[in-house]
């Protein structure tokens, strides 16, 4: 539809094209014209939807600093489980992983050479010297977030240290490469290129994702790549990063019994963290960290 500058914009906001999105729009035609992909329009969010994300991302990461505050040897995952759950179901929220796809808890929990989709479970005690990845995500009035960290628990190996810190690094080296008017594929390479420079290796099989209107929408963020290719980053696009980085190869495999829960192939560690992040006329908003 070919909308004429005194039109209500087409993202909701009630102001006039001209005064809103026009001459985004043109320079997104710009990019096309080149024969570069750009984002739909059903990617962009407006202020509103934007303040109503961010207010889902308050939530999320209480959860996750409640969870940094009690975790340690002894507890169980479901233990963990139960401070994200009773802790969202407080402030009005939903656990936006409980029942989704069947999945059946309310976070994710994985462990050492689990790469991801840890199903918390009474039976798995947390011990001196592991490594565990808590993937939080929340459904606040609708509207979506996401976000994990790495938690060591007591003293943990030289190694399993090294690898949480780079893997840290990998996420904030891909932040950095955010750039509004910039392209998708400068993450993926900001990220390969600090893990491999460490001898690590970038999970391929899964990478971040839309988020805010629904848990997982387009685009598909890969974490290595190569620079300069990709979907234009545009203002009001908002996605998660986070990078999955393996102590040996990338190759993994999905446990047969419960459907969800990846490992790594060769048995080595693998750690994880995710940020959320909005795309702004002049940079970047980290929603929830």
């Amino acid at each position: 539809m070919v909308m004429n500058r005194n039109d209500q914009c087409w993202c909701k906001s009630e102001l006039k094209y001209k005064k809103c999105h026009m001459e985004f729009d043109e320079k997104l035609n710009e990019f096309k014209k080149q024969g570069i992909e750009v984002p739909s329009k059903n990617m962009i969010k407006n202020q509103e939807q934007i303040e109503k994300i961010r207010e889902s991302g308050k939530i999320n990461i209480a959860a996750l600093d409640l969870v940094g505050k009690q975790i340690k040897a002894g507890i169980t995952t479901e233990d963990i489980n139960q401070i994200i759950h009773e802790y969202t179901i407080a402030q009005g929220a939903i656990p936006a992983p409980l029942d989704f796809c069947g999945y059946p808890k309310s976070v994710c929990t994985s462990i050492n050479n689990e790469v991801c989709h840890g199903i918390p479970s009474k039976d798995v005690v947390l011990k001196d010297g592991d490594i565990v990845n808590v993937d939080v995500s929340t459904i606040y009035n609708g509207y979506f977030s996401d976000s994990s960290r790495m938690f060591m628990i007591g003293t943990v190996s030289d190694e399993a240290k090294k690898l949480v810190e780079v893997t840290k690094e990998c996420l904030m080296k891909g932040i950095e490469a955010v750039k509004p008017w910039g392209r998708l594929g400068d993450i993926g390479a900001a990220i390969q290129e600090h893990a491999e420079k460490n001898g690590y290796s970038v999970v391929r099989s899964f990478g971040g994702h839309g988020i805010g209107l629904e848990f997982h929408e387009e685009p598909f963020v890969c974490h290595y790549g190569k620079r300069n290719q990709g979907m234009v980053l545009a203002p009001g696009m908002i996605f998660t990063i986070e990078p999955m980085i393996n102590q040996g190869n990338y190759e993994l495999h999905i446990d047969k019994e419960n459907g969800w829960t990846a490992y790594t192939n060769d048995g080595l560690l693998s750690a994880q963290y995710e940020q959320m992040i909005l795309v702004t006329e002049d940079g970047i908003e980290i929603l929830a960290k």
